[in-house]
């Protein structure tokens, strides 16, 4: 039996993102060390997992090289973005961008600063300020 007005579909939930990584030891040592994500389990081939508040960080080391690897940019939000940024320069973190105001919304603000993995995957730091 089908509804009368079914709803329509649309995603919704994300449950996990790959993220390719060329050395999965230094990538589990910078997102686990330098970044503070939760390290869940390693599984062959050469892949590693980390908890992100629900949703599941993959690391994804190809068995075989790859000429060109390409990533989504993973925006990471966080409620003091300077506190945020500082902690992770102690951490050896380097950012390419600074926090910046990105935009002005009716009821706040967005800031966001941006840096990169050891395998130069563009990742980012947003905050929506009040």
């Amino acid at each position: 039996m089908t509804p009368s007005h079914p709803e329509p579909f649309g995603l919704t939930a994300i449950g996990q993102i790959a993220v390719p990584v060329s050395d999965l030891e230094r990538a589990v040592s910078f997102y686990r060390d330098s970044l503070g994500m939760r390290f869940l389990f390693q599984a062959p081939p050469g892949l590693a997992f980390f908890d992100c508040n629900g949703v599941r960080l993959l690391l994804d080391a190809p068995g075989k090289k790859q000429t060109q690897t390409f990533s989504s940019i993973i925006y990471y939000k966080v409620a003091d973005l300077p506190t945020a940024c500082q902690t992770l320069s102690a951490r050896g973190v380097i950012f390419e961008q600074q926090p910046a105001l990105i935009a002005r919304m009716p009821d706040h603000e967005l800031w966001m600063a941006f840096f990169r993995d050891p395998d130069s995957n563009l990742l980012a730091l947003m905050s929506e300020v009040r």
